[in-house]
């Protein structure tokens, strides 16, 4: 049994929600400049020299790489044998968050119920947290820091077996097309498939937190996240929707068990900025 005391995790999530807002990872910034030197769209080249200049202009002067500083999402995967002291997880997470927009000096987007008095609630909590037990030892955190820009063009849709894997395929493309310029590309698309409504949108929001170039271990879904790539780009949007070759960074598909009456199939855009990091405790 190990001891974990959940204040560390307050010092953690603190600092990771102003890193994930101001510094860009090298693969991530090595991508976006790779790409700035592909692009053959004098367009979609121009805006990805803006995008990259942003990024670092964001590291130097320490601040945000984007007026939408995200809502908080958490993934924890916690062993079995880990014992937490020193109060709630799930408050630690909380105030680390609370704690770290309010040190960044980063912009409140959450507001407490969403359709009648939508009152912010001047903190950018709560936070949206998933759990998952495993065996062992460790404590990891997923944090993500993530825009509504992107966030807004997700989809989710019931298909039938008969539908099939044409159907999905056509399903992502259509929402890439529907999302336009909207979701800031060039953008990463996460799509679940399988289990319930519910498990399909959080598949596809895990998606989304695998590291730059990480493919799926089974071969036929690595084999699918590329020919959906190829399909996307080849949608022309481009980088910031002014034409191009590089309208998606990259796709990334998890699946799960399900009934044997529907595909569950959610599609999770993300934006450019990809901001999301693992704290291993």
């Amino acid at each position: 049994m190990r001891e974990i005391d959940v204040h560390q995790i307050t010092e953690h999530v603190a600092a990771a929600v102003q890193t994930l807002n101001f510094d860009t990872p090298p693969p991530v910034l090595d991508q976006l400049s790779d790409v700035l030197h592909r692009e053959i769209s004098p367009t979609g080249r121009e805006a990805m020299r803006a995008i990259v200049a942003n990024r670092q202009l964001a590291m130097v002067r320490r601040v945000p790489m984007c007026q939408d500083t995200g809502m908080a999402i958490v993934f924890v995967t916690l062993g079995q044998e880990v014992h937490l002291t020193g109060g709630d997880l799930t408050a630690a997470i909380t105030e680390g968050v609370r704690r770290g927009y309010r040190a960044g000096y980063l912009r409140n987007s959450v507001v407490a119920e969403p359709l009648f008095e939508r009152k912010n609630t001047r903190d950018n909590t709560p936070p949206m947290i998933h759990y998952q037990l495993v065996p062992g030892e460790e404590l990891r955190l997923t944090v993500a820091c993530k825009g509504f820009g992107a966030e807004n063009m997700s989809w989710a849709k019931m298909l039938t077996p008969a539908e099939g894997l044409a159907e999905v395929k056509r399903q992502v493309v259509a929402c890439v097309e529907a999302a336009g310029p909207n979701a800031c590309p060039p953008i990463v698309v996460g799509v679940g498939v399988g289990g319930t409504l519910e498990v399909a949108a959080l598949l596809a929001k895990r998606a989304l937190m695998r590291p730059v170039g990480d493919r799926h271990p089974d071969q036929r879904y690595a084999a699918l996240e590329m020919e959906l790539l190829d399909l996307v780009n080849a949608t022309g949007i481009g980088p910031q929707g002014w034409g191009g070759e590089h309208t998606a960074l990259d796709v990334r598909v998890e699946y799960a068990p399900t009934h044997i009456a529907a595909i569950p199939l959610a599609i999770n855009l993300d934006c450019h900025l990809q901001r999301h990091m693992d704290i291993v405790v």
